[in-house]
């Protein structure tokens, strides 16, 4: 049977106990990842007698944390949403500031360059007012150069910062897996002896990475922890940890892709969109959903401006009668040569692009597959397959593709960025004045002698087939009226007849010729031997109409399947920008909220409480006194009984 004295130890012990777990709480109150600890303390096996079974104390099972898993996910996952989220509206926020800066902006400088243009189209002759189109032309092209240079440092950035996460992790995955080989030999009595501070540390790497990385926990027997990340992609197992890489990706060599080593030494990339949470998460959304998207709609622009104005500037002649030339340096799609995903050997034979059709231009980059029979063009975006052929594709989405050196093979594949790096390229190829082809390069007149009401356009050029790039552009062409037949009969440098009704045509008729590919309209009632004449332009110093298609240019609805002009495909891409930084914004501000619950909800379970931990020092102080007490009494009723034996 227990004494007295032993009783009255147990429980000294056991408030002891307390008090230390009591005092190491209050101590670690303000550790990060603290969890709350607790003794678990239970009865001692009491004995039997014959007058009944007599209690033999108390005993201290073991000191637990106070944890919810349930309420640590839940911190966790919201925790992870919330830093990408930031990371995410940290990025996007400079593009908005940067597409929305009315100095820096496109939109002024495109405004201005019009605005020259339409200077030209106003005084044709006057050098100054060419001197400042092609200044304003240089201010455009400077602009340009200046946003694609700002999204190039900002990719740079990301890219660097893709490289500093990955570092990051790969730290906290070896920090883990260290405190889970420590863990696993200070448990060696069993789980049910945890190493509490342990677990907390472990616990606090696990949050740290989760802001790095969205992850998922298995807590195994043993009290270590498998960590994983993207889809089950392994980070830590037991005591041992994988490592994260950060390299140029198979399909965008100038892009960072995300891996993970094999034992093998060989890395193995994991697709962006299987990496979700975390700060890395964060900057592969932005990457992709952000800032790609706005490179090439940036690029779009740039393509659709100048491959317009150089089309039209090409159809008008300038001061010295010459046909005009390229305005803007021309612009290429690039295409990069991959690597083969299994050797690493890049194609041996390289490809050229072209614009075909601005108008169908697309924020897309495509990778190009040759099987050895057909080619494939895949969308990267979806992974949708937009071309399927023997031969290169011609005209997809507004570019053709041709072999320019050697010979595509089997398992070749090229990635394709049609407007990506078009606005850094953007460069006026003009700089002497007299260049600038503001006017046509023929002329339209009616014959003096003509006796009735009709009248014929000044015309514009259609294409430069027939017209000779130096004067004389073209043979004279006459048009004379027969009103017996309602025809206009063709002479000189061209044949055939055109008809024309007066009674259904006066308000105006537009002919279409096919050689010289010209344009013009007769109106009104002609007399039978009206004539009209159409001529080489050989000087047109003051003619300014093709300075005024040049300038109409500006309100045509050229990109977006031609549903939009260059200012309003612009203006899309700053609201596009600007939507998704308020939505950033919103998403991290509600993020806040549902985080700060999160937590409240698990510091409201495993926080310290200092009010309560105070309470529960006085508590533990009584009963350590009280159990002190028992000894102390068990200890006079021993010395009574020596006493009496004296």
């Amino acid at each position: 049977m227990s004494s007295l004295l032993d009783i009255g130890l147990t429980g000294l012990n056991a408030a002891q106990a307390a008090l230390l777990t009591t005092s190491h709480n209050i101590a670690n109150a303000n550790v990060d990842g603290f969890t709350r600890q607790q003794i678990v303390q239970t009865t001692q096996q009491p004995m039997f007698t014959g007058e009944g079974f007599f209690g033999s104390g108390t005993k201290v099972e073991t000191v637990k944390r106070i944890y919810s898993q349930y309420l640590e996910n839940q911190v966790m996952s919201a925790d992870t949403t919330h830093s990408q989220l930031d990371t995410y509206n940290t990025q996007v926020s400079q593009i908005d500031n940067l597409l929305g800066d009315t100095t820096v902006g496109l939109t002024p400088a495109l405004q201005s360059f019009f605005d020259g243009v339409q200077q030209v189209a106003a005084n044709p002759a006057s050098v100054p007012s060419r001197q400042a189109m092609l200044s304003n032309a240089q201010s455009l092209a400077t602009s340009f150069q200046t946003i694609a240079q700002r999204l190039t440092e900002i990719q740079d950035g990301v890219e660097g910062q893709i490289s500093s996460s990955v570092t990051n992790i790969n730290s906290y995955a070896a920090q883990i897996a260290a405190l889970n080989k420590s863990i696993i030999t200070s448990q060696v009595a069993g789980p049910t002896q945890p190493a509490n501070d342990l677990m907390d540390q472990r616990g606090e790497l696990v949050e740290q990475l989760n802001r790095e990385v969205g992850v998922t926990t298995i807590t195994q027997d043993d009290g270590s922890v498998n960590v994983f990340i993207g889809n089950g992609q392994p980070l830590v197992v037991g005591i041992n940890s994988y490592t994260v890489t950060a390299t140029p990706s198979v399909d965008d060599g100038q892009s960072l892709s995300v891996g993970l080593k094999l034992p093998t030494g060989n890395s193995v990339q994991i697709p962006d969109s299987l990496i979700s949470g975390g700060n890395l998460g964060g900057l592969l959304q932005f990457r992709a959903d952000a800032l790609r998207p706005a490179q090439d709609a940036l690029g779009r622009v740039a393509v659709g401006i100048t491959e317009t104005f150089n089309a039209q500037h090409k159809l008008g002649q300038d001061l010295d009668g010459v046909m005009g030339g390229n305005f803007f340096t021309p612009l290429t799609p690039t295409v990069q040569n991959l690597p083969d995903p299994t050797t690493g050997i890049p194609p041996a034979a390289t490809l050229s692009g072209s614009y075909t059709s601005v108008a169908n231009l697309t924020n897309e980059d495509y990778i190009l597959a040759y099987d050895g029979t057909n080619y494939s063009l895949t969308r990267q975006s979806d992974n949708s397959v937009v071309y399927s052929g023997a031969t290169l594709p011609t005209n997809v989405d507004g570019f053709s593709l041709s072999v320019a050196s050697g010979t595509v093979a089997a398992g070749d594949r090229f990635l394709i960025q049609p407007t990506r790096f078009a606005a850094q390229n953007v460069q006026v190829a003009i700089q002497d004045t007299r260049l600038i082809a503001a006017g046509a390069p023929f002329t339209t007149a009616a014959a003096s002698s003509n006796t009735g009401t009709s009248s014929i356009s000044q015309g514009s050029v259609v294409s430069s087939t027939g017209i000779a790039s130096t004067p004389p552009h073209m043979g004279n062409i006459t048009l004379t009226f027969d009103a017996g037949t309602n025809l206009f009969t063709l002479g000189g440098a061209a044949a055939g007849t055109l008809a024309y009704n007066p009674v259904s045509d006066s308000a105006g008729k537009t002919f279409t010729l096919a050689s010289p590919n010209i344009s013009f309209t007769i109106g009104g009632t002609p007399n039978t031997g009206d004539v009209f004449n159409i001529a080489s332009n050989d000087s047109g110093v003051s003619d300014n109409r093709n300075a005024v298609a040049l300038g109409g240019l500006q309100s045509v609805k050229t990109l977006l399947g031609g549903s939009a002009s260059f200012q309003s495909a612009y203006s899309q891409l700053v609201s596009d920008v600007g939507s998704q930084t308020r939505q950033s914004e919103v998403g991290v501000s509600s993020q806040e909220g549902l985080l700060t619950q999160a937590k409240a909800s698990q510091q409201s379970l495993s926080g310290v409480n200092l009010d309560e931990e105070a309470s529960n020092l006085l508590r533990f102080q009584q009963a350590y006194q009280a159990s002190a007490k028992v000894m102390s009494i068990a200890d006079k009723l021993f010395d009574a009984v020596l006493s009496i034996a004296g």
